[in-house]
């Protein structure tokens, strides 16, 4: 009997690792989704024309989308369940993805991306928070939850690899239809092993809230794209404006709900909340770096699409392995003290690109300082939210840290992206013999420069591209400072709110 009953323990501890692994493969595709398009861009670009605008819109529609949806998805799981979500959300994910990889238009692909957003989002709350149901021993679930979170930070930095490997031999459409052979795996075995989790049916989803919060994120977000693309005019302040006081409504709505769709009690303690800030603006860093280093890359240093992305490969690596050799570090080191710490490689990498210059050798190495940061803290932090919060509100606390990691991805592009957009657009001096119609795509973004050089005699396009090349690179060193400057309050922030006695990550339940 003894026998039996150790090899049904091995058995059962078997299955739940191999569910594990399944639950992986969603989540290594939404973010690997978060930054493969922003590598691809060159390759849309030329396919599509889309404006300065559009190409941050192809981005951000499904990042936002993504992040507005979020809380209201995680709350529908706790309600119905969270595996019958995930496989509807990898279903309907799979089919819009094969439907954007054949858009014709720039507006055909950010409709895509919008829709990918919203079945996105019914994947990534449901895999943390089935990660809670099915390990139930605090050892095994702060393994699960390192592994997931490794697996968060390896899909972004996977994203230029993943875009570089496929552009190289495919069409720009192939990084949409990778989505089929990641999600037919789940779609079969998911059933088999994963466990449903437990429903809480204390009330209905409010369709106020999800509309409250989906404006103020979008007209937030509009606004700062507005304000990179025109600067502050009336119409950024009108957004901007509009997404304050529908986020306020939104604030208010909660409290007096007696089932608010997103729980604000978790916010008050500051270990929670603290990593949650530090989670967002993490991301942000690491989706903001990825943004300008792989136009870089591959418009001012000419380099193909697969060179470009092997000269990523060992920050890759780095995210891969301090992600997961962390986890004995966090259990012996306090949170307050071990994330700023992680955060100053993240600093760092930002201040070598700032005082060093866009070089090869420097995007490289800081690509891997910054995913060293990134990598361990995705892990730490995410490991704490999901430790603060009470085992009925699994699902919320999960769904408010990928609410977070996507509103960071928004950020990097948006905030990140956008400045370095405008100072190009401020700094490009445009050569005299372009004719007005190739000022004017010159100067939008880039991409918009090379596809004029394309079409200019070989003196001409070099001093067209040099302009060009000059302009972005300091767009680039204006936002590694930026940066630089935000990741020193992270520290401040993390040092001040994840200062307690005994962290949370080091509590059972």
């Amino acid at each position: 009997m003894a026998l039996i009953s150790e090899a049904t323990h091995r058995g059962a501890r078997s299955k739940r690792w191999l569910g594990l692994s399944v639950l992986m493969l969603p989540v290594l595709l939404v973010t690997v989704d978060n930054t493969v398009l922003g590598f691809a861009l060159p390759k849309i670009a030329e396919a599509l024309r889309p404006s300065a605008s559009q190409q941050l819109w192809m981005i951000d529609a499904y990042s936002l989308v993504l992040a507005g949806l979020l809380v209201s998805m995680g709350s529908l799981g706790d309600r119905i369940g969270h595996r019958k979500l995930l496989l509807a959300g990898s279903l309907g994910f799979a089919i819009v993805s094969v439907l954007t990889a054949y858009s014709d238009t720039a507006t055909q692909l950010i409709a895509g991306r919008a829709c990918m957003g919203v079945f996105g989002a019914m994947l990534m709350p449901s895999t943390l928070a089935l990660i809670r149901s099915v390990f139930e021993d605090r050892e095994e679930r702060r393994l699960a939850v390192a592994i997931w979170a490794t697996t968060l930070t390896v899909g972004s930095a996977l994203g230029p690899l993943v875009g570089g490997v496929l552009l190289e031999f495919f069409s720009w459409g192939s990084i949409f239809l990778l989505a089929v052979p990641v999600l037919v795996p789940l779609l079969v075995l998911g059933p088999l092993l994963l466990p449903e989790s437990e429903r809480d049916a204390s009330g209905p989803l409010d369709p106020i809230s999800i509309l409250q919060s989906m404006v103020a994120l979008g007209a937030i977000v509009y606004g700062i794209k507005h304000s990179a693309s025109n600067g502050i005019d009336w119409m950024a302040l009108t957004t901007f404006a509009v997404g304050a006081v529908a986020g306020r409504m939104f604030v208010r709505r909660q409290l007096r709900l007696p089932v608010p769709l997103m729980d604000l009690s978790l916010f008050r303690s500051g270990t929670f909340s603290g990593s949650v800030a530090i989670n967002l603006m993490s991301l942000a860093f690491l989706v903001g770096f990825v943004f300008f280093t792989t136009q870089f890359l591959q418009i001012v240093l000419q380099m193909s699409p697969l060179s470009a992305s092997l000269a990523l490969v060992p920050g890759q690596i780095m995210a891969i392995v301090v992600g997961m050799a962390v986890v004995p570090v966090a259990q012996r080191l306090q949170v307050h003290v071990l994330i700023p710490i992680l955060m100053a490689f993240a600093g760092t990498a930002f201040l070598l690109v700032a005082s060093m210059g866009s070089s090869l050798t420097v995007l490289v190495v800081s690509f891997a300082l910054l995913n060293i940061g990134v990598g361990a803290i995705a892990t730490v932090s995410n490991d704490v939210i999901l430790s603060a919060a009470p085992p009925a509100k699994a699902g919320a606390a999960s769904a408010i840290s990928e609410t977070a990691y996507e509103v960071g991805v928004v950020l990097g592009t948006t905030v990140l992206g956008g400045l370095v957009t405008a100072h190009y657009r401020g700094a490009l001096q445009l050569p005299g013999f372009l004719t007005e119609v190739q000022m004017i795509l010159a100067s939008e973004t880039l991409s918009g420069a090379h596809h004029v050089a394309a079409d200019l005699s070989g003196d001409q396009a070099r001093e067209l591209m040099t302009q060009a090349g000059r302009a972005f690179e300091g767009g680039i060193s204006l936002v590694s400072w930026v940066t630089f400057g935000l990741a020193l309050m992270a520290i401040l922030i993390a040092w001040r709110t994840l200062r307690t006695p005994k962290t949370q990550s080091a509590k059972g339940h």
